[in-house]
């Protein structure tokens, strides 16, 4: 699905994987998941441009798979960020509560993805 994201699109994404992970029956994903997906809409929000990014949530035999693209092309690093730091703790947070995290470069621009196994 594509979308144009704002502060409160998280929220609204997290009810969504919330719903497929209870169809697919993963529901102990819901916690990192949610989680991990707040953290790159969050991204999206402060940093595209327009706001404008595709989100993709995948039933995966070993679990799920979920992929945020946006059109802004450039490599993504977890930081670490100092202990008065506001920000910055976003990719950290989901290297620490996925099984895989990564960063795709597309010719639109780039995929963030993680995997969580079931």
């Amino acid at each position: 699905m594509g979308f144009t994201v704002g502060e409160h699109s998280a929220g609204h994404m997290r009810r969504i994987l919330r719903m497929f992970l209870t169809r697919w029956e993963l529901d102990r994903l819901a916690d990192p998941a949610t989680l991990a997906l707040t953290e790159l809409v969050a991204n999206v929000v402060r940093h595209v441009p327009g706001r404008r990014c595709s989100v993709l949530m995948l039933r995966e035999p070993y679990g799920l798979r979920v992929e945020v693209a946006d059109a802004v092309p450039g490599a993504l690093i977890a930081k670490l960020a100092g202990p008065l730091d506001g920000s910055g703790r976003g990719l950290a947070l989901v290297e620490a509560v996925t099984d895989r995290w990564g960063a795709d470069e597309t010719a639109a621009g780039k995929t963030v993805w993680f995997e969580c196994d079931a």
